[in-house]
């Protein structure tokens, strides 16, 4: 190596062969090594050579490849192996191996460094958007066999929001309902129930009419008209095959100003003469308020349904009927063998050897029995729930298999999801099938096969196929999903189910929890994500923890999602169920802020970001706790109620005396209705507020909205009301469920002082009240040539007051009127324009 003495060759030689059993510190070993000071000073000089030789290869008597291999790792800097030194028994190969390690983890993390950012949560970029939500998106609902062929409704948001009957058969998928029709009843204004299929004729209710058709199943068949025009809807049948008709629930519309009748009827399949004449509707039971679930006998000679009476509600008190089908199809002899005061059945199931099957509260949960003379016998007494509320007509919480053996639902209080199993009548016995599944919409069964709509946190609901004979392990064939759409797991947030005390001796409550989660991000050092607490409607109804691109449009974005079934949720036994009695406004309000306060105290959330949004009865709650509570910092009611007398006024039959047994009676309740309505405290409102309504709803009429966006906005609030025309309770439409959560987001971050921006192609949403500074931020108040300007200190947002005299106490304010946990600064003097752009 030229340019070095003789005695520095032989110094770098000897603190090369070092270098093989001691740390790669060479420069204070050399130091040591001599106590000659040139060579001292030549082993500094040389040092860099060193290096440089071991790198190149270049060193003369150490041309061995583990003296390669030590020079570049000191060149890269690497830690060698066994704590920082190489050892005598480490072979070349392990060391290449070592070193490539070593150089490939630091790439790999020099590029993790590089691709994740450090922004504030509520702020990151999302590779999901709002048209994810519903480009390519369907809901998928009610399978249901005939024959070898599978249908199945279709819900598409693209198609503003239509339903269409699909069918599976051997020649492929195909759409049978023609371009025209929307398949969807209005009995109830929920649904449910909208069609049936026997011998290859789909029978449905029609959106626009309500009218029943029968339709050829196959694409370009014309709906044929059963009933004449008029002021009915049908939903829930049952074909009667023996006397060619359909049995179904009939809701009479016609005597206006009236309460309308609902009865069970049956419909002729021969549809209109020549002339036009329909063949006239026949009742087969009436005088009672609701009727739901009629289930013919395999044999036609017994029909068993569900009925109720006001005040109830299906989930409080229903009855059980059994009546006899005489040969001309006359019903006679109805009793009631199930239900009571006490007790809510629902879903009445005949089997194949004429034994009815059926869902009952009595033990406290929804287990099913069977009716053995005239006593229900349960099945498998349980803890869980084998079906759910009956907000909607149609639904079967369970199916039997062709072996007789019980397809069923079941969910349990504190488990994530619900599991699909097979329970068998004689002993009992319990098994889970639907592997890779954890959350069930709806099923059907075949002789040949088993039709399942399921889906799990971080897969999208699909419908599956699996063979009869292989439900307990076999492989799903899937037939459709209801969205396209695929997510990195790196995107997603996984759902943890959290028990939580509620403040109220021996009463705690449940929330499924969603932490923020995306890969390309990181939050600032210190700080805790905003929370957006979800209070679901009914209020009976309970969360879900299947796919939700819903929820991991937030949670990606930086925010922590908490979907709360506060007390009077299903899904948890009959007893939490009714928790709310004439506790509406009370009890689930507290339980929202209490889980809130929780995941605050656990250090999981800002306090200073909470926010809080439902639709429907969750809209009532997300205002009452803004209302009556100091907990959120924003909220978003989403054809939510705002006045519970008004309810109680205009909403529709189903829900009509609701209220009784969720506030109190009236008149006797009436100051209880004033006293828990929010419209009624709006001097209590002090967080923004963002109000979505559907101007066609029946539930919750558009006037209430009005109301409410109408008061808060006279008290100076910031505020928003975005009304959609042509939706009713809740938005089917693609480009109104995109633009309401995008301008929920938007809300929330202009609220919290977040970067707040609508995409290009959307409206904006129009603000009342903004305040473009951000929340609570100190403010500054100075003289400019004669005007007063109050300046936003984070923002750097300039207003101009004008030339009027600002008060001296506003100058030094402890809490300012209008920024409760602001303040001011004291640059009070005057100015020129010339020292005011300098400052800036």
């Amino acid at each position: 190596m030229a340019g070095h003495s003789g005695d520095s060759r032989r110094l770098i030689l000897t603190v090369a062969l070092s270098l093989l059993v001691l740390p790669h510190d060479a420069l204070c070993f050399v130091s040591t090594l001599s106590a000659s000071p040139r060579l001292a000073r030549a082993a500094t000089r040389a040092t860099p050579a060193l290096r440089a030789a071991f790198a190149s290869g270049l060193m003369p008597n150490t041309g061995s490849r583990r003296a390669r291999l030590a020079g570049r790792a000191m060149q890269t800097g690497l830690q060698m192996q066994d704590g920082g030194m190489m050892l005598p028994k480490d072979s070349p190969q392990d060391i290449l191996n070592w070193t490539k390690k070593q150089d490939r983890e630091r790439k790999e993390e020099k590029g993790r460094k590089a691709s994740v950012q450090t922004k504030p949560y509520g702020e990151w970029d999302s590779p999901i958007s709002s048209k994810d939500l519903t480009d390519g998106a369907v809901g998928l609902g009610a399978p249901v066999f005939d024959g070898d062929a599978l249908y199945w409704l279709e819900g598409r948001p693209s198609e503003q929001g239509r339903v269409v009957v699909v069918k599976k058969d051997a020649s492929g998928i195909t759409d049978v309902t023609p371009a025209n029709f929307n398949v969807r009843t209005r009995v109830h204004e929920y649904g449910g129930g909208d069609f049936t299929v026997s011998a290859g004729i789909v029978y449905f209710t029609n959106f626009k009419d309500q009218r029943l058709y029968a339709q050829l199943a196959f694409p370009g068949a014309e709906p044929i008209p059963l009933t004449p025009e008029g002021k009915l809807r049908f939903a829930d049948f049952a074909m009667d095959v023996a006397r060619d008709r359909l049995v179904c629930v009939v809701e009479d519309h016609s005597v206006e100003g009236q309460e309308p009748s609902n009865s069970l009827a049956a419909i002729s399949l021969e549809g209109p003469s020549e002339d036009g004449v329909f063949p006239p509707i026949v009742t087969l039971a009436s005088g009672r308020d609701f009727y739901a679930a009629p289930r013919l006998r395999k044999d036609g000679g017994a029909l068993a349904y569900v009925s109720w009476m006001h005040p109830n509600m299906p989930w409080d008190s229903t009855s059980l009927f059994v009546s006899d089908v005489q040969d001309d199809g006359s019903v006679t002899d109805a009793r009631e063998v199930a239900g009571g005061p006490q007790e809510s059945v629902t879903s009445p199931v005949w089997d194949a050897l004429g034994d009815l099957y059926f869902v009952s509260d009595r033990s406290g949960f929804y287990n099913i029995y069977r009716l053995d003379e005239n006593k229900g016998v349960n099945l498998k007494e349980m803890e869980a729930e084998f079906a759910g509320p009956m907000w909607r007509l149609g639904g079967q919480a369970f199916s039997f298999l062709p072996d007789g053996r019980i397809l069923c639902n079941v969910k349990q209080p504190g488990v994530v999801g619900s599991k699909l199993s097979i329970l068998d009548p004689l002993d009992g016995g319990l098994t889970p099938v639907g592997a890779g599944y954890s959350q069930f919409g709806g099923f059907a069964v075949s002789e040949q096969g088993v039709a399942i709509l399921g889906g799990s946190f971080k897969k999208p609901m699909e419908l599956a196929l699996v063979p009869t004979d292989k439900l307990e392990g076999g492989k799903a064939d899937v037939v459709k999903v209801s969205t396209e759409y695929q997510v990195r797991s790196l995107f997603l947030s996984q759902p943890e189910m959290i028990e939580f005390p509620t403040g109220r001796e021996g009463e705690s409550a449940w929330m499924v929890y969603y932490p923020p989660q995306n890969a390309k991000f990181t939050p600032p050092d210190g700080t805790l994500p905003p929370l957006l607490v979800k209070s679901h409607g009914g209020p009976t109804a309970s969360t879900s923890t299947s796919f939700n691109l819903g929820i991991q449009f937030w949670t990606s974005r930086g925010y922590a999602v908490a979907d709360v079934d506060y007390s009077g949720s299903s899904g948890y036994g009959r007893a939490y169920r009714q928790r709310l009695q004439g506790q509406w406004g009370v009890k689930d309000v507290e339980d929202c802020c209490a889980a809130a306060q929780y995941l605050e105290k656990q250090q999981l959330v800002d306090g200073l970001k909470m926010a809080i949004d439902g639709g429907s009865a969750g809209g009532y709650t997300t205002l009452s706790a803004l209302a009556f509570k100091d907990v959120f910092k924003a909220g978003c009611s989403m054809y939510g109620i705002g006045d519970l007398d008004a309810l109680a006024r205009d909403t529709h039959k189903f829900e009509s005396r609701y209220l009784d047994s969720l506030i109190g009676p009236l008149p006797e309740a009436a100051s209880v209705y004033k006293e828990r309505s929010p419209i009624n405290s709006i001097d209590k409102f002090d967080c923004p507020i963002i109000f979505f309504q559907g101007a066609d709803d029946k539930v919750v009429p558009l006037n209430q909205a009005e109301m409410m966006h109408k008061a808060v906005k006279d008290k100076g609030v910031l505020t928003s009301l975005v009304v959609f025309e042509g939706e009713a309770h809740g938005f089917r439409k693609a480009e109104n469920i995109q633009r309401s959560i995008e301008g929920e987001l938007f809300f929330f971050n202009t609220a919290f002082g977040l970067n707040a921006k609508m995409p290009d192609t959307m409206e904006d949403i129009v603000m009342d009240n903004y305040d473009p500074m951000l929340p609570n931020e100190v403010r500054s108040f100075i003289m400019v040539d004669g005007w007063q300007m109050e300046i936003g200190e984070e923002s750097g947002v300039i207003r101009l007051l004008g030339k009027e005299p600002i008060a001296e106490e506003a100058f030094f304010p402890e809490v300012r009127p209008d920024r409760p946990t602001g303040g001011s600064s004291d640059r009070d003097r005057e100015e020129t324009l010339d020292d005011f752009v300098e400052w800036l």
